[in-house]
């Protein structure tokens, strides 16, 4: 592949923008400055730098972030900053896209990638994959609201009950619940339909992928093979 579509498939801007950067010596190949936006390279298992900053090709991006409090899922937010304001803009120039969203109040676990594919698996409710929530509430949970979530409730405007796959109590006003499905407000309007009130929600897994304790609030890192693989798994 040309360097520049190399540099254009990994988001660092258009083709004039991608063969001002090699035309200024800002990237490197294997130590060395590239001064030709033309030379091939093998891009699989290629590393190259951009203002000294590395970078390893890759086909698809696959993210996980870890979302503070107070940001949008959205690359248009109305009253909160952006969740994409917190990637490099390599990322989001390529088009990665949140798997599914957070509430700007909700916080943890958030995936992002640039594969359709991967997002229309995780999001769709026919492939079962479990979110992980650890959930305060309002008021006391008491074992009635806990066997009323696993046995299932009624939302508005849905047709069927939706339970939760697994709920075990944290505490007097603390859950972690699972659910695989992922209608709009999902977790809030379960609590809210067993008499109780969603304080805070906090997404703790998706699949057999827990968010690393060393990731903290607003920062990302890459999904690799190992990281995808416990993704799909059905815990």
């Amino acid at each position: 592949m040309e360097l520049e579509r190399l540099l254009r498939s990994q988001g660092f801007g258009s083709r004039a923008e991608c063969r001002a950067l090699v035309d200024e010596g800002r990237v490197s190949v294997a130590g060395a400055i590239c001064e030709d936006p033309f030379v091939h390279f093998e891009p699989a298992g290629l590393s190259f730098t951009v203002d000294g900053v590395l970078w390893n090709y890759r086909k698809f991006a696959y993210l996980a972030l870890n979302k503070p409090a107070g940001y949008e899922c959205s690359r248009r937010p109305q009253h909160h900053p952006s969740v994409y304001s917190l990637l490099p803009h390599p990322l989001t120039t390529r088009g990665v896209q949140a798997v599914g969203r957070l509430d700007q109040d909700s916080t943890g676990l958030l995936l992002l990638t640039d594969d359709g594919q991967f997002i229309h698996t995780f999001t769709s409710p026919r492939k079962e994959i479990p979110k992980i929530y650890e959930v305060t509430t309002r008021h006391a949970v008491d074992d009635a609201q806990v066997l009323a979530l696993l046995r299932g409730v009624n939302l508005h405007g849905e047709d069927k009950a939706v339970a939760a796959v697994a709920c075990i109590g944290l505490g007097e006003r603390r859950l972690r619940l699972t659910v695989t499905e992922g209608k709009y407000h999902l977790v809030k309007r379960m609590i809210a339909a067993t008499g109780n009130r969603v304080e805070a929600l906090h997404r703790i897994a998706v699949g057999g992928f827990a968010l690393p304790p060393a990731l903290a609030p607003g920062q990302w890192m890459w999904l690799e093979s190992s990281e995808l693989e416990l993704l799909a798994r059905r815990v």
